[in-house]
Parts: structure tokens; C-alpha cells; sequence
């Protein structure tokens, strides 16, 4: 059992890592309080190869591992989580299309979303269809070579500012068996997008709902078979998980490295606060925690690209793991900063705002203990989550 990284893996985590502090770092507070989606920087991130970090290389992809994926998004995270979390987002909806998506469709979208040119937006949720993903409304109805789409997604991350959207639309019966996704070119007639909703953190990032009136999709553009979708989407999500959850690890460095520089430099009653045992121990429980969280996300990580019978499970563990303890951390660190951490000049604030909604997406981490507990309880499953 080898935990260190290899010469190819510390090549790419350098090279994320000074991408995120020459470019994300400086501007992610700008783009926080101005809410600008920074397209020039996410293309330039795509001419790096982290658009398409893990899909396939023979439309332009990297064709990393999990692994290898979760070490860059975490070296990225660390400058800014917001925009990690939604080149994270973009990763997973292109391996969507270039994985499941038909010749046509991978020869023509897969080189312009895996360089960045193009963006992604990945639409499961709905108003009424949050948690309960299998009960989704939008409805693909067939119409000659190709479908009809009618109903609302809720929560899209880029939407009205993608070119791509990855849509879940139910063909079939009621249930998770009658759902079918479709890659739709989001300027296609007959979508609408909402209003840009005001959000606690993710500011980098637009949120808007989208609406589809009768909106015609190819059935080349149909990713699968009809009744598939369910399936293509929570293999994406297994992913997106570690991905979410690797984003609270690099955040939580963040916010570590920041805590304790700033214990060893402010003073108080004469001392160091580094002096004081109380933040001492303050400051060893967050790096604990880090470790095991970091840890957890790579084990979920090796599970996946080795394709284990439980890799669903350790990811759901990764994900509710990494993302309570990064929050934990990121406030912490608040804490320490006393009454400047919670002003914007410092980035304390920011992490606590962004770290906090990867406790609900992808997922809530109280759907994660219930996969968990689901498997944990299911017959024979004991010899396999260990």
C-alpha cells in the first residue's frame, strides 16, 4: 500500500497548482463579490487539460484516472472553490458525452468541451425532484427522428451561460427505469432560462433554472438507450461526489495554511496565539481531519477506477466525510481569525460560504448515510465495505 504520489501525479498537482495561484487565487475574491463567471480563465484552465481531465483522450480528453482527477481539482480548489467546483461540474457532464454520447455527437462536442471552448451544464434536479431524483417530471416525448422535451430543472450550475446541457427526461414509466438523458445545445428553441439566483457562495458561478417547451432534441443526441439515463446519471454522480468532496479537501488546505499563519503572527496577552495550547490543539484536530478526509477521497477514488462492487458506497463515505469535515475546517480557521475572518479581506469567510452548499449537492450528506446504511445492511455487502 503505497499513499505517495507518483512523478506524473506530482506533475499534474504542480501544474493545477500554479494555474490556481497565478490565475484562480488573485481573482476569486473579485469574482465572489461581483458574481462574474469567468469564461476567459475556465478556457484557459481547458487549454491545460483540465476540462476534460478524465474523458477520453481520442476527443481531446486527458484520460486520467479518478485519482489522478481528484489530485488536480484539490491543487485547484485551493484558489478558488467555486470555480473548481464548477470546472469539476463541467468534467463531469463531458465524460457524460464523450462516454454514452453516439459517434456523431463525441466527434463534435467532445474536442470543444474537453479543450473548454465550450461549456457544460449537467440538469437532474428539479423543482419538485430534488433528493428524490427518480421521480423527475421533464418529459421526452418522441416526435419523428427525434424528441420533444417539456418540463423545468432547478439549481443548474452555468445554465444560461453553457453552451451544452446534459438533460435527465423521463421516455418511460414512472420511476428511475423511464428516464433517458440527452445532451441539448443550449441555445436550442424553445429554452428558457430563469432569473440568476442570489446565492449564499458558488458566486463564480451562475444558478438559474431552465424550462423546456416542446424543445426538439435529435435522437442522435440521445447519450445511451432510452431508460438509461438514471443509470448514466448516477455513474456521473459517483464521480461528481469525489470531485465535490475533493473540492472541501483543497479548500480546507486553504483555509488551514491560512489559520496557521495567521496563530503564528498575531499576538495577543503577549503571546503568539500559536503559543496557546487551546489553538494548538485547535489547529491538530483540523489537520487530523484533513488528512482523513484527503484519504477517504482517494480511497473512493481507487475504488472507482478499479471498478469495485462497493465503489457507489465508498464514494457516498468520501463524499459525506470530506465535505462535513471541510466545512468544520474552513470554520475553524474563521474562528481563529476572530472578528477578521469573518470581514472579506480575508479569503475565511469565502471558504465557509462556498464549502458549506457541498454538504447538500451531488447528493445531501444525509442521502449519502442512507446509501451507506442501504449497503451496509444488504446481504453479503460486509465483506465488501472494509
Amino acid at each position: 500500500m503505497d499513499f505517495e504520489l507518483n512523478e506524473d501525479q506530482v506533475a499534474f498537482q504542480d501544474l493545477a497548482r500554479d494555474f490556481a495561484a497565478r490565475e484562480l487565487a488573485p481573482n476569486a475574491a473579485r469574482w465572489d463579490a461581483e458574481c462574474i463567471f469567468p469564461v476567459d480563465t475556465l478556457r484557459m484552465a481547458g487549454e491545460l487539460g483540465f476540462c476534460g481531465v478524465y474523458s477520453p483522450e481520442d476527443v481531446g480528453g486527458l484520460g486520467l484516472s479518478r485519482l489522478d482527477a481528484t489530485i488536480i481539482f484539490e491543487a485547484l480548489a485551493a484558489g478558488c472553490t467555486s470555480t473548481t467546483a464548477y470546472i469539476t461540474i463541467h468534467n463531469m457532464a463531458t465524460w457524460m458525452v464523450t462516454t454514452f454520447g453516439q459517434k456523431a455527437l463525441r466527434e463534435d462536442w467532445g474536442p470543444q468541451l474537453t479543450s473548454g471552448q465550450k461549456l457544460s451544464s449537467y440538469c437532474l434536479t428539479e423543482p419538485g425532484a430534488g433528493s428524490d431524483a427518480g421521480s423527475l417530471k421533464t418529459r421526452a416525448e418522441k416526435d419523428g427522428d427525434g424528441y420533444r422535451l417539456t418540463g423545468s430543472k432547478a439549481f443548474i450550475s452555468g445554465a444560461g451561460d453553457t453552451d451544452l446541457l446534459v438533460v435527465m427526461a423521463r421516455t418511460g414509466e414512472a420511476g428511475a427505469g423511464g428516464v433517458t438523458a440527452f445532451a441539448v445545445p443550449g441555445d436550442t428553441d424553445g429554452i428558457s432560462y430563469g432569473r440568476k439566483e442570489e446565492k449564499m457562495g458558488w458566486n463564480s458561478q451562475p444558478t438559474r433554472a431552465i424550462t423546456f417547451d416542446g424543445t426538439y432534441v435529435p435522437a442522435a443526441n440521445r447519450l445511451g438507450e432510452e431508460g438509461e439515463g438514471f443509470k448514466i446519471a448516477m455513474k456521473g454522480l459517483d464521480g461528481g461526489r469525489l470531485n465535490v468532496a475533493t473540492c472541501s479537501v483543497g479548500t480546507a488546505q486553504a483555509a488551514l495554511e491560512t489559520a496557521r499563519s495567521y496563530a503564528m503572527e498575531r499576538r495577543q496577552f503577549g503571546k503568539h496565539l500559536a503559543e496557546f495550547q487551546a489553538i494548538q490543539f485547535k489547529l491538530a484536530d483540523m489537520a487530523t481531519e484533513l488528512i482523513a478526509a484527503r484519504q477517504m477521497v482517494r480511497l473512493g477514488a481507487a475504488r472507482l477506477d478499479a471498478g469495485h462492487p462497493e465503489a457507489t458506497t465508498f464514494c457516498a463515505m468520501a463524499k459525506r466525510l470530506a465535505t462535513d469535515l471541510g466545512f468544520r475546517i474552513c470554520n475553524e480557521a474563521l474562528q481563529i481569525h476572530g472578528g477578521y475572518g469573518y470581514i472579506r479581506e480575508y479569503p475565511l469567510e469565502r471558504h465557509v460560504r462556498d464549502t458549506r452548499v457541498h454538504q447538500i449537492l451531488e447528493g445531501t450528506n444525509e442521502i449519502m448515510r442512507l446509501i451507506i446504511a442501504r449497503r451496509l445492511l444488504a446481504d453479503g455487502a460486509e465483506q465488501q465495505i472494509r
